[in-house]
C-alpha cells in the first residue's frame, strides 16, 4: 500500500498574497466625493427647474392652459403663449437633425473605417475644432453669407417639391424675374441648416468613438467569411454602435432645441405657427427669450421664465426618451 503525498502549495514569486481589509479612510473619502458629485448634478437640475417654475408661476397662473395654445406674444396685454415658438423650436431642431445625422454618420464611418492614420488624426482634430467654434460665428456665417449665396437651394426645393405643404413658399412666384429673394431667406430652413452644422461635430464624435470600439475579433471573423468592407460595417460596426448613434443623435437634438444666438441672428421672428420651412419667418423659444429679455416688463420676464421652463421640460423629456431607447439597444446588441 503506497501512501499518497500531497505537494505543498506553491508560493507566489512575489510573496504570499496580502489579505484585503475593509475600505480605509481614503476609500471612504473618495466614495463620498463621487457621491457628492452625483448628487450635485441632481441638485443643480432641480434648482434650475424650481427657479424657472417659481419665477414663471405668475405668468402660468394668469394664462392657464392657453399658455400652450396661444400663438401671439403680448404679455403686457395678457395675450401670450408659446404655441408658435414651440412649434418653431421643434421644426428648427428637426431640420438640424435631417442635415446633421447623415453628415455625421458619413464622416464618422470614414474616419473610423476608411481614412488612413494620418488623415484620420487630422479629420478628428478638425471635427473637434468645429465643436469649439462659438455659435455667434455660425450665426454670422449663416445670416450674412450662406442664406444669400445659397438662396437658389430653397427656391429649387419649392419649385420641385412645392406640392408638399411644408415645402411650399406662400407668396413667392419663381416665374417672375422681378421677384426678390426675400421670401427664401431668414427662414426655418436656414436656421435649421446652420444649427445642423453646429451639432454635427457632437453627433460625429459620439458615433466615431462607438464605431472604433467594435470588436476586432468580429471584424476579422466577418472578413474570414468573405464579407466586404461594407459587409463588415453593416453586420458588425453599425449594430455594435447602435446605442452610440442614438445617444449622439439625442445629444445633438438637445443641443439644437436650446440653440439661441445663431437662430436669433438668422430667423425673422413671426408669432404664428409657420410650418412652411422654406419661407421667411419663424421663431424658437430660446430666440424669443434672447430677443425680448432686455425690454421685458416684470410680468414679461415672468412669461419668459415660463417659456424657459417649457423648453427645460421638453429637453428633459428628450433626454429621458433617449435614455430609454439606449437602454433597449445596448452596444453590440444585434451584431452577429
Amino acid at each position: 500500500m503506497t501512501a499518497t503525498l500531497s505537494a505543498p502549495p506553491a508560493e507566489r514569486a512575489d510573496g504570499p498574497r496580502r489579505r484585503v481589509g475593509p475600505p480605509g479612510g481614503i476609500d471612504r473619502l473618495f466614495r463620498l466625493v463621487l457621491r457628492f458629485a452625483g448628487l450635485a448634478v441632481l441638485v443643480v437640475m432641480a434648482t434650475v427647474g424650481l427657479f424657472l417654475a417659481t419665477r414663471g408661476a405668475a405668468a402660468i397662473s394668469e394664462a392657464g392652459l392657453d399658455f400652450f395654445t396661444t400663438q401671439t406674444w403680448e404679455p403686457d396685454s395678457l395675450d401670450f403663449g408659446i404655441a408658435a415658438v414651440l412649434v418653431g423650436t421643434v421644426l428648427i431642431a428637426s431640420v438640424a437633425l435631417v442635415i446633421a445625422f447623415p453628415l455625421a454618420l458619413g464622416v464618422a464611418l470614414y474616419i473610423s473605417e476608411y481614412a488612413p492614420p494620418r488623415l484620420r488624426r487630422a479629420l478628428t482634430s478638425m471635427v473637434d475644432l468645429m465643436a469649439a467654434v462659438p455659435s455667434v460665428v455660425y450665426g454670422l456665417f449663416g445670416s450674412t453669407f450662406l442664406q444669400w449665396q445659397g438662396v437658389d437651394v430653397p427656391r429649387w426645393l419649392s419649385i420641385q417639391f412645392g406640392w408638399i405643404p411644408f415645402l411650399d413658399v406662400e407668396g413667392a412666384d419663381p416665374d417672375n424675374p422681378l421677384s426678390t429673394d426675400a421670401a427664401y431667406v431668414t427662414s426655418t430652413f436656414w436656421a435649421g441648416l446652420v444649427v445642423g452644422f453646429m451639432v454635427m461635430p457632437f453627433i460625429c464624435s459620439v458615433m466615431r468613438e462607438s464605431f472604433t470600439q467594435a470588436p476586432q475579433g468580429e471584424r476579422e471573423g466577418a472578413h474570414a467569411l468573405g464579407a466586404t468592407k461594407w459587409g463588415v460595417i453593416r453586420s458588425v460596426v453599425l449594430p455594435f454602435g447602435r446605442s452610440g448613434m442614438i445617444g449622439g443623435t439625442m445629444l445633438g437634438l438637445g443641443r439644437a432645441l436650446g440653440e439661441t444666438i445663431a437662430v436669433a441672428m438668422i430667423i425673422a421672428p413671426v408669432f404664428a405657427i409657420h410650418t412652411q420651412i422654406l419661407g421667411s419667418g419663424g421663431n424658437s423659444v430660446s430666440a424669443l427669450i434672447a430677443q425680448r429679455w432686455g425690454a421685458a416688463s416684470p410680468f414679461g420676464l415672468s412669461a419668459l421664465m415660463a417659456a424657459g421652463l417649457a423648453l427645460f421640460v421638453l429637453t428633459l423629456l428628450v433626454n429621458f426618451a433617449a435614455s430609454a431607447v439606449i437602454a433597449r439597444s445596448r452596444s453590440g446588441q444585434g451584431s452577429d
